[in-house]
């Protein structure tokens, strides 16, 4: 009954994701600020830390939670029906600069709203232990569209000022690599090819700074629940945060690549460039938190085995 209580309520958790990817999947983008494709990394976030867990979860919480899921399903139906236009609208009363950007922030806050509520009531305080990262990372994601929302471009001095130091390296790349020709001004990237040249500005959001504020807050939650000393917990933090930099060095250099390479067309390289910054870093996230949990495993049971030893002698 245990297991199947858990079940049922991961199921209910994950009902708004998957009813919103069956009925609306056109919106399943991986465009950062264009799309839901982040739900299903918190899908994942939370399936992989609720799978195998020891805790009861009550009937009575359970019928409490499947209210809460048929709301945030019709928020996101009600947003096809006439309330994305509401937002749309309101985006001028809040001096809303990317209004892309303000519509989906919403979409990640409820969801987020809706995943912690239902975890508290499953869980209560506790969630913070158990389940965080996928929260979490609604919430940072919210947080980053948020800033995008109100500070597009490079208005957010403090994290646009490290895009000239990544836009120089990856110049500097290319041309080790005898790709083509390319300069740097600021965080102006001039580029010249195969197809003829194009110059790429580079903002904070395309540069990956985003995906290393949602890794620390992700990351630090999931290395809060682990019972490991601390001093292994900063070696994951800094490699995971050498491993994002990496990342997101390989996103401007394959969209120079792109340039360079493929095609100088606008239209072509912008469909290149949505899809190109989600679909290197949440994988990397996903795997980089699966070796992390391998390894402590492993080792988990390795002391056990020795302390099992040395007690039968």
């Amino acid at each position: 009954m245990r297991n199947w209580n858990l079940v049922l309520g991961i199921s209910i958790i994950a009902s708004p994701i998957l009813f919103t990817l069956v009925v609306f999947s056109d919106s399943f983008t991986f465009s950062w600020n264009q799309g839901r494709g982040g739900f299903l990394f918190a899908l994942v976030f939370i399936v992989a830390e609720l799978v195998g867990l020891r805790i009861a979860i009550t009937r009575k919480s359970l019928i409490s939670v499947i209210p809460l899921a048929v709301i945030t399903i019709l928020y996101f139906v009600s947003l096809e029906m006439g309330l994305r236009d509401y937002l749309l609208a309101s985006a001028e009363s809040y001096n809303v600069q990317l209004i892309h950007s303000w519509t989906w922030m919403w979409d990640f806050f409820i969801l987020a709203a809706f995943v912690m509520v239902s975890l508290t009531i499953f869980f209560g305080r506790r969630w913070i232990r158990i389940a965080p990262a996928g929260p979490i990372f609604l919430v940072g994601s919210g947080i980053i569209l948020s800033l995008d929302a109100f500070f597009p471009y490079d208005t957010l001095g403090p994290l646009q000022y490290v895009v000239p130091y990544l836009v120089q390296a990856n110049v500097w790349l290319i041309s080790v690599l005898d790709l083509g020709i390319a300069t740097a001004r600021d965080n102006v990237m001039f580029l010249r090819g195969d197809h003829g040249a194009m110059a790429l500005q580079v903002f904070w959001p395309s540069a990956g700074v985003h995906s290393v504020i949602i890794y620390s807050l992700v990351m630090g939650a999931f290395l809060l629940k682990m019972n490991i000393p601390r001093r292994r917990k900063s070696v994951y933090f800094v490699v995971g945060i050498v491993g994002t930099i990496i990342v997101n060095m390989i996103r401007i250099f394959s969209l120079s690549w792109y340039a360079l390479k493929v095609t100088t067309d606008a239209q072509k390289w912008e469909a290149f460039h949505e899809i190109a910054g989600e679909i290197m870093f949440l994988p990397w996230l996903f795997v980089f938190l699966l070796i992390v949990v391998l390894v402590e495993t492993r080792r988990i049971k390795k002391l056990e085995s020795q302390e099992k030893s040395l007690s039968e002698k």
